[in-house]
């Protein structure tokens, strides 16, 4: 395989997790008696570019199909957020009325609804209807097709050219980032701003967030090779903030390279100075990752099939993709997690794929009142600890498994 950005030879391996279904392809009841579609999930690095990326096997379209079950919507801590980033966005640019935002992989329109109550006119682009539809109840224009140049320049020849652009947790889930990156440059007015949020590279591994690679995303991202595939599709990094969400991640500002008018914050240069002296352009950066994950799984099994020997109920909460992987790469099945709870309705009455555990409403947890409930996404622990808190009436016990097992 050679890199999706620099086109080198790929021969450095980062975790390789067997294989796996796609991550959101939840299974009905019907579909329980059919066979599922598994893919390798193996992940390299270029040493050229140091853009790690999973191996080519799935495309797109069997990743977000037109009933995608993941909305944005349904956590608070994501909506408050988003609703943040408006108006840090509007009082550091100046947006207004009479200014346009364009958000790319606009999801179910948490964000952009933040938008219109401000007036700022805005534009969604989201290629899974289920979702877009979802944007469209709130008002919310979208676009549903899947971004790039030839779309950015269309909008563009529209008249639809953007003060500001959005991409939120998206750059890491297309399979041709030079093009999705071009398609920013071109859309972007002369003195436009792009930003881009992702989970950092830096993090992923120093903290073993192996859980957070999965089939939808294509790439894991430093800022040293964002920052280097920006310079050759358009773009110029002038910014960049670390952030907490997703168990750390980063918010890069771009501006159009040919023009370039904003100054290059002191940020950018510091972080990637930290990321040189953390060994990420070194090929012993991304050694023994695969034994850090081996020892997560492990781990969790033993604790599994321990609470199992001992008469103890084990429910999860969240049905997350990074909940997916532990579940497929570790073997979890139903007899050592009867049912993952969530808030979705998209999601509920259907089951996980690969290890095929069902998906219930929340309720069942007070029904049931196991004696373990597992956080699944991880990330939002303390969203779910504090929403579910009820459980502790049982003397039940919240768990998570990543970046190594705890149990409170």
């Amino acid at each position: 395989m050679k890199c999706r950005h620099c086109h080198a030879e790929l021969a450095l391996s980062l975790i390789d997790l067997v294989t796996s279904p796609p991550s959101n392809a939840y299974l009905t009841e019907q579909m329980l008696h059919a066979p599922e579609k598994y893919f390798p999930l193996r992940v390299l690095v270029c040493n050229e570019c140091w853009l790690v990326q999973t191996e080519d096997y799935a495309g797109a379209d069997e990743l977000f199909s037109s009933d995608y079950a993941y909305f944005s919507s349904f956590s608070t801590t994501w909506l408050k957020h988003a609703e943040q980033y408006i108006a840090d966005m509007a009082a550091r640019f100046g947006l207004n009325e009479n200014s346009h935002i364009v958000e790319v992989a606009a999801n179910d329109g948490y964000l952009l609804q933040y938008a219109k109550a401000r007036a700022i006119p805005c534009l969604g682009i989201e290629p899974t209807t289920s979702t877009a539809n979802a944007a469209r109840a709130k008002g919310i224009e979208i676009v549903e097709e899947f971004f790039g140049v030839k779309l950015g320049k269309q909008l563009v020849a529209q008249g639809k050219q953007a003060d500001l652009t959005t991409a939120n947790n998206v750059l890491a889930h297309v399979p041709d980032i030079n093009d999705f990156v071009g398609g920013f440059a071109a859309i972007l007015k002369p003195d436009g701003v792009s930003t881009f949020e992702f989970p950092h590279l830096l993090r992923l591994v120093s903290e073993n967030q192996f859980d957070t690679i999965y089939h939808e995303h294509y790439s894991y991202l430093s800022l040293t090779a964002v920052k280097l595939i920006f310079e050759r599709n358009g773009l110029g990094v002038f910014d960049v903030e670390e952030l907490p969400t997703h168990g750390g991640s980063l918010r890069v500002y771009a501006q159009r390279k040919d023009i370039g008018a904003r100054e290059v914050s002191q940020n950018v240069a510091k972080l990637l100075d930290r990321e040189t002296a953390a060994g990420m352009t070194s090929v012993a950066f991304y050694a023994g990752f695969q034994d850090k994950a081996n020892r997560v799984k492990n781990d969790f099994l033993a604790f599994l099939i321990e609470a199992k020997r001992a008469g103890k109920t084990v429910a999860g909460y969240g049905a997350a993709a990074k909940g997916n992987t532990l579940m497929n790469y570790a073997g979890v099945r139903p007899d050592l997690l009867t049912y993952v709870a969530d808030r979705n309705p998209a999601k509920q009455d259907k089951f996980l794929p690969g290890c095929r555990i069902p998906i219930v409403a929340e309720d069942q947890l007070k029904q049931t009142r196991p004696h373990y409930v597992v956080i699944l996404p991880w990330n939002l622990r303390t969203e779910v600890v504090d929403q579910l808190a009820y459980i502790r009436e049982w003397g039940g016990q919240f768990v998570t498994a990543v970046p190594s097992l705890k149990v409170s």
